[in-house]
């Protein structure tokens, strides 16, 4: 069965999509390979490490002379393993260069990667007409982050900025939840038309979506403070403040709501409106 999907088409903007099982959050199952360009191919998210997927991811790759197209490199937006599960195997096997972040180097192992982008760097790829994708470092959901993005046809390969399916964990340490807030809003500002995520389907009007994200994060922000404000001065555990501020999140899903807390907690703090009462415990600012 021919998994591949064309999703985006245009004068300067070609884009397929191969969805691939992997060990991601639920409620998402899967992660979006993406085939960029109509000649020379950039090929997004070597995401899959299940053998019968990377096999299938394989076969679509080899597949792609018959259809005029040259694949010239492996592509991953950051280094969480439902993006870069198969990135050795998929890029031996196709006989293709890595291209990712220096930070995701140091992750996946610097000797796999053959080149390095970074914020502002362009990939131009040969085409009927050629193809312009600008590189975006959009740190928050990781530090080593980075988008695509097409502007003659308003197309931005997002990663985990966002998804159409579940929604984006910010753990701390591995994110920073302001930094995110202002990558969002960074994006939104891009007059995308098109957005193509790692999870879900294409997005159809990004900006409003960005802004969405950045809206339920402040409000979950407001709703963590509150819990703090009802706990007062003996301040709350972590623990004590998810039940309270995620009361509308089911309790299995409480160990991720867990990271995503700890993360609002730490922009309270770094904003001055919350503190550590002791090694376990914040409160409200006095």
């Amino acid at each position: 069965m021919n998994r591949a999907v064309v999703v985006s088409g245009g004068a300067s903007c070609t884009v397929s999509v191969f969805p691939v099982r992997t060990p991601t959050l639920p409620p998402a199952t899967h992660t979006n390979s993406y085939a960029i360009g109509s000649r020379e191919v950039v090929l997004v998210e070597p995401a899959t490490p299940y053998e019968e997927e990377q096999r299938a991811w394989i076969d679509w790759v080899r597949g792609m002379p018959s259809r005029g197209q040259t694949p010239v490199a492996i592509f991953a937006t950051h280094y969480h393993r439902d993006h870069v599960g198969g990135l050795e195997v998929l890029s031996r096997e196709c006989g293709l260069p890595v291209w990712t972040h220096e930070l995701t180097a140091k992750r996946v192992g610097t000797h796999l990667v053959q080149r390095h982008l970074a914020d502002g760097d362009s990939i131009v790829l040969n085409g009927v007409t050629n193809e312009h994708w600008r590189v975006l470092h959009t740190p928050g959901h990781s530090w080593d982050h980075l988008c695509l993005f097409n502007a003659e046809e308003g197309v931005l390969v997002v990663g985990d900025m966002v998804a159409s399916v579940g929604t984006i964990l910010i753990a701390p340490g591995d994110g920073d939840m302001q930094v995110y807030l202002d990558q969002l809003d960074r994006l939104a500002r891009l007059g995308a038309t098109t957005a193509l995520p790692a999870h879900g389907t294409t997005i159809t009007d990004p900006k409003s979506l960005f802004r969405r994200y950045v809206l339920h994060r402040l409000m979950r922000e407001a709703k963590v403070l509150s819990a703090l404000e009802a706990f007062g001065a003996d301040g709350a555990t972590d623990a004590a403040l998810c039940k309270t501020a995620y009361g509308d999140t089911p309790e299995h899903l409480f160990p991720l709501a867990i990271l995503s807390l700890r993360s609002h907690l730490k922009k309270l703090v770094d904003d001055g409106r919350a503190v550590m009462a002791t090694a376990e415990r914040y409160r409200v600012s006095p």
